[in-house]
């Protein structure tokens, strides 16, 4: 009897050690997972219940599960904008139905809202670019009434993607699904706030995939006029547009408010960021468009892992093909990609494509437009390899490219004043930051930093020439390790002034002092 005590004993001794272990290990871990890993140890220890199939048109248990962790944001435009006429704002109310509060004359504060999906239990959110986008205050309300205010970790205007935190832990979040397996006809549901509504959820059916509309394309070429207009550029040669659009297409009602809410299947699996509609009146008219979630997973890792951005590119310039374009071109295909020039030293370059190629599968799979290729290779980064077939001469060949890095990374944060929130503080300072690794510590002797891994033109760091690759060893006096000790330590701000000490690139000591405003 003795010897099975013992036994049970030691059994239940080893089993502690084993749960104890296994949890520092998680803790320790964890900010070097990826979102998608780290949902994986948040399910694989809280089982989820939900049993409803894809084809299953009762959504209640889905429901259940994603309305939590669907978010209201609001935000506060307290800079008045440049004023005068904006041939593009009205676009961009129809499609996004987001009024951009800076480039209008404000009287009083502007105010806006939209809708986001909480992805990690620590607080991380992901919503629309144009939800956030110069934006004064971020505020965050769940379900439960509880306010946050929150800070911008990134933004992508090219996915219209953008990543915020709240300072909160054991949040609810909605489990991200596969984009890839979606398909068209299946039942999706839409959560979110939309027309100023409570959490609020709408049904319907995929109804497309890989949908481009151009409404990122169009907002990329109002800025490129905007500037335009200021430093007299020629309206002529500004530069062709890096958005990537490949949006599900849905039924299910989306409305103003909705942008930046979640897309689910009936399982209770995130598959979309909703982002536009497609309207002549800003209201619902049938069609919804959303970002896939693997280019969430993706653009939201970057965010975490580097501060930005990473989009390695092909380099090449190519235009999609149809009877019209083939007929123009001189060539009997009407499907693919014509390759119409060659970037030289690029991965295309290296790997032999020529001007006239005509892709035709990337990794295996039929290309039929632009966005089945730009998806797939925004997913990725420099460095990674994809496969491409293409037809010269008539004959179908394969090469593998090694994707490049892009000439900059795009990812940027925003802004405010002493008097209000630390968050608000550190969306003003207009910058990216990441931590800095064992190496660089190591090299220059430090026992704390955060590299500025992007600066934002419309930002402090900007305005007072802070540079990019700074390595900021403390603010007011505070060491920094990471984006949340940076909030923290913007609250000891003193006389409405930031201190900066910091090491450069080359080892020379940095201090700067400099006024909110």
């Amino acid at each position: 009897m003795k010897k099975i005590g013992l036994t049970l004993l030691t059994a239940l001794i080893g089993g502690a050690v084993a749960v104890g272990g296994y949890k520092l290990l998680e803790n320790k871990q964890n900010t070097q997972l990826s979102f998608e890993e780290r949902q994986q140890l948040h399910y694989a220890s809280n089982p989820s219940t939900i049993n409803a199939s894809t084809g299953n048109p009762d959504f209640t248990q889905a429901a259940a599960a994603v309305i939590p962790g669907v978010v209201h944001i609001k935000t506060t435009y307290e800079r008045s904008g440049s004023g005068g006429g904006d041939p593009f704002q009205d676009m961009f109310e129809e499609f996004f139905g987001v009024p951009r509060g800076r480039q209008r004359q404000q009287a009083q504060p502007a105010m806006a809202s939209g809708s986001g999906v909480i992805i990690s239990t620590d607080g991380y959110i992901v919503t629309n670019n144009h939800v956030v986008e110069g934006a004064d205050k971020i505020s965050v309300e769940l379900t439960n009434k509880k306010v946050y205010d929150a800070k911008i970790i990134g933004r992508d205007p090219n996915t219209d993607l953008a990543l915020i935190k709240v300072n909160a832990t054991g949040l609810p979040i909605v489990k991200l699904g596969n984009s890839d397996d979606v398909n068209i006809g299946e039942w999706v549901l839409a959560v979110g706030y939309p027309l100023g509504l409570q959490s609020t959820v709408t049904a319907g059916i995929v109804s497309a995939k890989g949908r481009a509309i151009g409404i990122l394309a169009d907002q990329q070429r109002q800025e490129l006029y905007q500037q335009w207009q200021q430093n007299g550029a020629d309206p002529n040669n500004l530069p062709a547009s890096s958005a990537v659009e490949s949006f599900i297409q849905t039924d299910a009602v989306i409305n103003k408010g909705n942008s930046g809410g979640a897309l689910v299947n009936a399982n209770g699996e995130l598959i979309g960021i909703n982002a536009a509609i497609m309207s002549q009146s800003g209201y619902y008219a049938g069609y919804g468009f959303a970002v896939p979630v693997n280019l969430v997973k993706k653009i939201a890792d970057d965010f975490i892992k580097f501060g930005g951005v990473k989009r390695g590119v092909v380099g090449v310039k190519f235009q999609e093909l149809n009877a019209e374009s083939a007929k123009e071109l001189g060539i009997n295909e009407i499907n693919g990609l014509y390759v119409s020039g060659v970037l030289p030293n690029s991965g295309g370059a290296e790997a032999g494509l020529k001007k006239g190629d005509i892709i035709t599968k990337v990794d295996g799979k039929e290309i039929y437009s632009s966005s089945d290729l730009q998806e797939k290779i925004y997913r990725l980064r420099p460095g990674d390899k994809v496969k491409l077939t293409y037809k010269r001469d008539g004959k179908e060949k394969d090469v593998v490219v090694t994707l490049k890095a892009e000439d900059s990374d795009n990812s940027s944060n925003n802004a405010t004043t002493d008097k209000r929130s630390t968050a608000e503080l550190y969306n003003k300072l207009g910058a990216g930051f990441i931590p800095a690794n064992a190496q660089l510590k190591k090299k220059f002797n430090l026992s704390s930093g955060v590299v500025v891994s992007d600066i934002r033109r419309d930002g402090l760091f900007a305005e007072y020439g802070v540079p990019r690759g700074l390595i900021i060893v403390s603010i007011n006096g505070k060491p920094v390790n990471n984006v949340d000790e940076v909030e923290s330590a913007l609250s000891y701000s003193k006389n409405d002034m930031i201190r900066l000490s910091g090491v450069t690139q080359d080892g020379e000591r940095y201090n700067m002092n400099f006024p909110l405003k």
